[in-house]
């Protein structure tokens, strides 16, 4: 049998049960508690005849009642289907559809985008508000782990690319597994003592493998902050002497802009881990004078558990590289016949080994498309120096990246031929010194149609999540072609002023 990633909770807090879990400001959880608290969800789901395999949404934010959810879930064999708290009524719709989950969790202040949405799908919703502690004291905890097997499915993290809808990573109990002890061997090497301020979000792979379930392992500190502030991340980090700070490149840009940032005791941070996007070099550098604390970069994805490759410790650190490939896992740069590349040419970068997900959930078209001679394809540009250190040079699919979260262009379009004034419309990467990259929207109108700018942002934004909607649209007579009709995204130009 394999082992369940529950476990990482239930023998923690054996080891470590008086040691504080999880803190968000006042409020302390420690392992003991927490692994009682997964008991009592999976004899919630017990009670409501699941059985292993099913899948369970988890729409949270950082609050102390994530952890106990997801572990609950695997505990009872489930497969946790993570939502951005950010999604919309037809966006929480389809996830739950297409993953088949019968239930799912969703944190009080975002019930009224998941309660239609869930009657839609035919899944039962669990409200979590602040009584929700009391309604699992009601249940019986169901004290065992789910034996499974390795390749049994842990997670079902919902990723997109330029066509087609949102489809499912299905990662393993291995995959994860793997990725968290890597990342505790050799890359993050924390242990019990260490304090992680838990800014990521935990819905996303990035903050779920490489700070939830890194720090369960070990009985490290998390302490929480819901939604990302620079001001209160500096907060934090003197209150609870963090150690160990992960985050996206927005973040650290947020972190360096604090104009008293100085008048902040962060003496205790001595590791930080950027990934999500490509951290400018000069804010690297920023970060290293204000803070004196070693930035690591790393580069994954939702389908590779999710860390790949990385600035290890214990090797020289060049900016702007994404280091070199983590235990286990092997990169190459290829071109599109599938052959490597010549040392500094530029290819696109495939990936195999442990923490490669066992395919898209129920979609083998998709999985094929991916997987080829057993390489996962990520769609990413790159160069390999001559050390072995890869550089992300570019982005073969047209995704944006805002703040670390991924923006797929199709699905923003998509919403846009919805509206009855728009022909048609292209969505393009705006760069944005705050976000690094902003979503836009070039639009064509049909003939004597009025939506203004203005008009037809509201409209995205009433329909997706907040992160996605185009904060700059502009309107053009038609969009560039090429001769088979195929809009030229690369031709689109981009005012100076925009509408936002």
């Amino acid at each position: 049998m394999g082992r369940n990633l529950a476990s990482l909770l239930t023998d923690t807090a054996q080891r470590h049960g008086d040691r504080i879990g999880v803190k968000l400001d006042e409020l302390e959880l420690n392992y003991a508690l927490l692994a009682e608290g997964s008991a009592r969800v999976a004899g919630l789901l017990a009670a409501r005849g699941f059985a292993p395999g099913d899948r369970v949404g988890v729409m949270l934010p950082n609050v102390p009642f994530f952890p106990p959810i997801y572990y609950g879930v695997l505990r009872a064999g489930g497969i946790v289907v993570p939502m951005n708290v950010l999604l919309k009524q037809r966006e929480i719709a389809f996830y739950l559809r297409d993953s088949g989950a019968r239930l799912l969790f969703a944190w009080e202040l975002f019930a009224e985008e998941a309660e239609p949405a869930a009657r839609a799908a035919g899944a039962e919703l669990v409200v979590v508000d602040r009584s929700f502690a009391q309604v699992l004291f009601g249940v019986e905890g169901r004290n065992e782990v789910a034996d499974v097997a390795d390749d049994d499915t842990a997670v079902l993290l919902y990723t997109s690319g330029t066509t087609g809808a949102p489809k499912g990573a299905e990662l393993s109990h291995a995959n994860i597994g793997s990725n968290v002890r890597t990342a505790l061997e050799t890359l993050i090497r924390i242990d019990e003592r260490d304090v992680l301020l838990g800014a990521l979000p935990l819905f996303h792979s990035f903050g779920q493998t490489c700070a939830l379930n890194v720090a369960t392992a070990v009985g490290a500190m998390l302490t929480l902050i819901p939604r990302f502030d620079p001001v209160k991340a500096l907060e934090i980090i003197q209150r609870d002497r963090v150690t160990v700070f992960e985050g996206v490149p927005t973040m650290y840009n947020a972190l360096v802009a604090v104009p008293d940032k100085d008048a902040y005791d962060t003496s205790s941070l001595r590791l930080c881990v950027s990934g999500g996007a490509a951290l400018p070099a000069e804010v690297l550098r920023a970060f290293d004078a204000a803070f004196g604390a070693m930035v690591l970069e790393g580069y994954g994805l939702s389908e590779t558990s999710p860390a790949a490759s990385f600035n290890h410790p214990d090797r020289p650190r060049k900016v702007g590289s994404i280091g070199t490939p983590i235990r286990g896992v092997e990169m190459r740069v290829v071109d599109d016949a599938g052959n490597e590349v010549p040392v500094g040419e530029i290819g696109e970068i495939v990936i195999r080994g442990e923490n490669v997900m066992k395919g898209y959930w129920r979609n083998p078209e998709a999985t094929a498309a991916v997987m080829r001679d057993g390489w996962f394809h990520t769609g990413d540009m790159a160069r390999m120096d001559e050390d072995g250190y890869f550089f992300i040079v570019d982005r073969k699919k047209d995704m944006i990246i805002r703040g670390g979260y991924n923006v797929y262009p199709r699905e923003v379009e998509e919403v846009l031929y919805e509206h009855p004034d728009v022909a048609e419309a292209a969505v393009v990467g705006v760069p944005d010194p705050e976000w690094g990259e902003e979503v836009g929207a070039a639009v064509a109108l049909r003939p004597g149609a009025q939506a203004t700018p203005e008009q037809l942002r509201d409209w995205v934004k009433e329909r997706v999540a907040a992160y996605k909607y185009p904060r700059h649209v502009w309107l053009v007579p038609e969009l560039p072609k090429g001769p088979t009709g195929k809009i030229l995204k690369r031709e689109i130009e981009v005012p100076q002023r925009t509408e936002s």
